[in-house]
């Protein structure tokens, strides 16, 4: 019945709410949100089941800026991104060890988190993000979640559907997210070499020196070195203190 009730409905709203109907009978779960990440544009919320308190710390503080840090933000804009997948197995190596997760991500109090991605255009994705407190997912219930993913991806295009007709057109928006980005993309740019911007957006995102290492092709000597050096010309001594910069720098914008 969820599922004829999900293809018969309405584009946006209605099919969103079926959607996360369906989802709610096949696993149990804390919450979901759909978004919409955008390489020219801050993200979407096309819809959550959150409760107002949540929406403020989950949503609010995330489309504050944060979501520039999010691996899921990360993966959902490159080329090669799977239909679905789990949350922990696409973070990078410190993940758990950067001052994102202790900021944000940690104090959501998620321990498992499956994620659906749609690509719709060339530069956004939709993601439906199921996501759960108190234990990991089972087995048994990432293979049920994986036999409804093709019905889950089509009513994702049908909630995007309806939410892109009457998407309003906010340059205020364009402009907050541009300005973000740059402020990621040039952030040192007065004090360090291009080099040592790169590491320390690397570092932001929870990179080990090693991870560094491999996506810039160097050694995890010379990584170690250009960290040293940034840290030095920044006047900090730790990657708290990084991220403290950061969100200073980001705040300032």
């Amino acid at each position: 019945m969820a599922v004829a009730d999900l293809i018969t409905s309405e584009d946006g709203q209605p099919a969103a709410e079926r959607l996360v109907s369906l989802i709610c009978l096949t696993v149990t779960n804390s919450g979901t949100g759909l978004l919409a990440f955008h390489k020219d544009a801050p993200p979407d919320v096309l819809h959550h089941s959150l409760a107002p308190t949540s929406e403020r710390h989950y949503l609010d503080r995330y489309l504050a800026g944060p979501y520039l840090l999010d691996p899921l933000y990360q993966l959902a804009l490159s080329d090669a991104k799977p239909s679905m997948c789990r949350f922990r197995d696409t973070t990078p190596d410190r993940f758990h060890s950067s001052e994102y997760f202790r900021q944000y991500r940690e104090r959501t109090h998620l321990v498992d988190e499956m994620d659906f991605l749609l690509g719709i255009s060339p530069v956004s994705t939709v993601v439906m993000v199921v996501g759960r407190m108190e234990k990991r997912f089972s087995r048994s219930e990432l293979n049920r979640l994986r036999l409804i993913e093709p019905i889950i991806r089509s009513a994702m295009q049908k909630v995007w559907d309806g939410f892109s007709g009457h998407r309003p057109s906010d340059s205020r928006d364009q402009g907050m997210h541009q300005r973000l980005t740059t402020c990621f993309e040039n952030f040192g740019e007065t004090t360090l070499t291009q080099r040592e911007r790169e590491i320390t957006q690397l570092l932001l995102r929870g990179h080990s020196s090693k991870s560094i290492a491999r996506e810039l092709g160097i050694a995890p000597g010379t990584v170690m070195v250009h960290k040293r050096n940034l840290f030095g010309k920044l006047g900090i001594t730790s990657q708290y203190q990084l991220f403290s910069r950061f969100i200073d720098a980001l705040s300032e914008s």
